[in-house]
Formats: structure tokens, sequence, C-alpha cells
């Protein structure tokens, strides 16, 4: 059981039976009240945002959850297909739900982690960094760099992506999959 300051961005607690990962959580005093912590929550069966507040006398319970590895096959209508490495024939969809904005980074035969609770993939959890390799980039045209402009790639996921300007068609650069941004080409091998 946690207390009511120990919740705390990135843990994962039950809320009205349903598995909550806490987004933002902060702890303060209203004028001469006890102090109490304001968190935002985001159910992970649901995907709903709930802002709840809780009191010192407040307590909440860590959700078991366990981690098993995935890979990513295909995706199709809407659908995101995976298999247990150990057992390839192990194959299952997950929805656009489940899987969250961040499915436009998964390549074919990647390998991420699977978030279960009760028998049941609540989530993804993908690598932060991840190299996909740029199919289509606009010429760069001269003079435009002057400012250190950048420019929208597509990538081989369909994925579009701000990187500056020198970066050209067929190049591997490292992309942050939390917030869609670039990092830095990729070390070449």
């Amino acid at each position: 059981m946690l207390s009511y300051n120990e919740i705390t961005s990135g843990k994962i607690i039950l809320y009205n039976d349903e598995p909550c990962e806490v987004l933002s959580s902060w702890v303060f005093r209203k004028q001469q009240r006890k102090p109490v912590n304001q968190t935002k929550l985001r159910g992970l069966k649901s995907g709903k945002t709930l802002e709840i507040t809780f009191h010192q006398p407040d307590k909440a319970e860590e959700a078991d959850l366990e981690t098993r590895e995935v890979t990513f096959i295909y995706s199709r209508n809407g659908e995101y297909w995976f298999m247990d490495p150990k057992n390839p024939r192990d194959r299952f969809p997950l929805g656009e739900s489940v899987i969250g904005s961040r499915g436009i980074y998964l390549k074919e035969n990647t390998t991420v982690e699977a978030i279960v609770f009760e028998d049941e993939i609540m989530s993804l959890k993908l690598p932060i960094k991840m190299n996909l390799t740029v199919t289509e980039a606009p010429p760069n045209i001269k003079g435009n760099t002057a400012q250190g402009g950048n420019k929208s790639v597509t990538l081989e996921t369909g994925a579009k992506v701000l990187t500056p300007m020198f970066i050209e068609e067929g190049e591997i650069i490292t992309v942050n999959t939390e917030t869609g941004e670039y990092i830095s080409r990729a070390p070449q091998q």
C-alpha cells in the first residue's frame, strides 16, 4: 500500500479496480489545511484520464503487473499483430487503443515489452530511442539552412518527424518514441 505522498509519476496503482498509470503528481498545502496530493491518472484499460486528489489518510494499492516480451509482426486495418518470441505460432492481435499513439514507431520484427495485468495486455513499453530509416525527404534548397531550419521526413513505419535540413532519404536516424522528436543520426555500422 502506498500512502498519499508516495503516489508519484510513473507508478501504476489500482483505482476503482482498474490499473492506472500516474501521469503527474503534486503534493501541496491549501492555505492552512493539511497537505494533499493532486494527481493525474490514466486508466490502462479504459484509456480515460482522471484528476484525483489524495488526502493524508488515503492509501492506494500498487498494481501487480507482469511484463513479457512480444515481437511485432505487422499491422493491418487498425490491428497490430504480435507473436511470442519463444513460440512463433502463438500469434495475437492488439487494437490501437492498447498500442496508443506510439504504434507508428513499430517496425517489423521489433521485440517490445508488454505490460500484463490479470492475463490481459494493458499496454506496450517501446524502447525510448529507436533507429528508423528515412524513406522520403524533401531536397535541401540552397539558402534554407542559414537559420538551422527543419523539414518533415517520412520514416519506414510511415511516421513523420521534423529533422534538420541535412537529413536525406536512405539515412538511418534515432527518434525518441515518447516525444516523437529527432535525436541524431544513427551510428554507422
